[in-house]
């Protein structure tokens, strides 16, 4: 009798990391504490590590302070990107590093890609620029003029948006139409020094649980946590499934490292069967585009 010869298939995986931890500064500081983190993630399997935004200090958007302007370096030569690219070189994992960079005469919010090489893939300059008590950053970043981007990783391609990135739509739907299976957010807020009893952090994860629903794939969030001159950090990072479920998830006070391995496979199956991509009617869409 003959048997069947029955083949399992390998499904395509990658497992991603985030990290949530105080980061009141020193710099050297916060680069160590953020290390050690990447080193523990890596050793748990991490291909793709997400530190939170501008972690190479303390959030110094709160003030408007020409001094803090000394703090911004050219991508090549600033500190945490440095460290970051060093690190990934040594444990062959990629680090999206968000930084306060200085080109020329102007400054922005910049997010470097580096590669598990430790090379710097390329640079994506923070699109939406939030401007309001305690998150001052108008003052200090120009708009980014680099348009989205994505990036191609461990087999995959992944779409990393920043902080105030996170609320629109917009931002997660074009680094899904360029290809993006993953949706990755740094990020740094907390407390609204003008409301004490505003508290976004609820919305703030809906607003990312909905880009994981509407571009079916997973979204991955790093926030810091603690108190920060008039700020406390609200914490809550998070990784969602392509359905927008939470599949790993901290509080407000929980410093660590966030690990889950994603089947990019059934997302991408998960991807064609709700038929959102299919269905898009762009001709109808102009009115997004314009001013209002």
């Amino acid at each position: 009798m003959r048997r069947l010869a029955y083949i399992r298939l390998m499904t395509r995986s990658i497992t991603v990391a985030a990290l949530q931890l105080p980061l009141p500064g020193p710099v050297q500081l916060n680069v160590d504490a953020v290390t050690a983190l990447v080193e523990e993630a890596a050793a748990r399997g991490a291909q793709v590590i997400l530190p939170p935004e501008l972690f190479e200090g303390p959030y110094f958007c709160q003030v408007e302070e020409e001094a803090l302007f000394a703090n911004a370096h050219p991508t090549a030569d600033h500190p945490s990107v440095v460290a970051m690219q060093a690190l990934a070189a040594k444990l062959k994992v990629a680090i999206p590093t968000s930084f306060f960079e200085k080109d020329g005469p102007h400054y922005y919010n910049t997010l470097a890609m580096i590669g598990p090489d430790g090379a710097i893939m390329g640079t994506y300059r923070k699109s939406h620029i939030p401007d309001g008590p305690g998150y001052e950053e108008k003052y200090y970043f120009r708009p980014g003029n680099t348009g989205f981007k994505v990036w191609d990783v461990f087999g995959t391609r992944i779409g990393i948006g920043v902080c105030w990135d996170q609320w629109y739509p917009e931002c997660a739907r074009a680094m899904a139409l360029m290809g993006a299976e993953l949706l990755f957010y740094p990020t740094a807020i907390g407390s609204e020094p003008y409301d004490a009893d505003l508290d976004t952090r609820h919305m703030w994860r809906r607003a990312m649980q909905g880009h994981a629903v509407s571009n079916c794939m997973p979204v991955i969030a790093a926030n810091r946590i603690g108190a920060e001159g008039d700020a406390n950090f609200y914490g809550h990072s998070f990784i969602t499934d392509e359905w927008g479920d939470l599949t790993q998830a901290f509080g407000a006070a929980e410093t660590g490292v966030l690990i889950e391995t994603i089947d990019l496979d059934r997302a991408a199956k998960h991807r064609a069967g709700m038929g959102f991509f299919r269905d898009r009617r762009p001709q109808l869409y102009g009115r997004l585009a314009e001013d209002i």
